[in-house]
């Protein structure tokens, strides 16, 4: 799990699933985070120290909960499952698409223009989430058999 942006709300969601389930959660963020979780790597400031650790250790079949479609793209290759906060499973079929939306909106920041950010967090986001983190572990779990 990329923990250096995701809401904890996540993070409660995977640990109380790990409990009953038994699946190993790891995750990783820069220093400047503190994370609640025994199975945690703890990296330094660099611009992608963390993203770099996340694809380190992510092999095929892990789900990784990240908001960076780059990662996302980067952890599919690797044959893992990408999952972003808000319940998005991240997939090979709409990540040409976000990719290229990203390069499009960097370029317009970069010229000056302005981009929104994400929207509110809200209760159906964490609906979204859990049911869309649960149906990827059914299907890892059900990948590793």
């Amino acid at each position: 799990m990329d923990a250096d942006a995701c809401p904890r709300v996540c993070l409660q969601v995977m640990q109380k699933h790990r409990e009953r389930l038994g699946f190993r959660l790891l995750t990783i963020a820069s220093i400047d985070h503190q994370i609640d979780n025994p199975d945690h790597i703890t990296v330094g400031k660099g611009r992608d120290a963390a993203d770099l650790a996340v694809i380190n250790n992510a092999v095929r079949g892990d789900i990784v909960v990240t908001q960076d479609w780059g990662l996302a793209a980067l952890v599919l290759g690797k044959g893992a499952f990408a999952l972003s906060p808000s319940g998005r499973i991240y997939s090979q079929q709409n990540m040409d698409f976000l990719l290229d939306e990203r390069f499009w909106k960097a370029k317009h920041r970069r010229a000056g223009g302005r981009t929104k950010g994400p929207p509110a967090r809200t209760a159906a986001d964490d609906s979204r989430f859990e049911r869309s983190f649960l149906s990827l572990l059914e299907q890892a779990l059900r990948a590793r058999r």
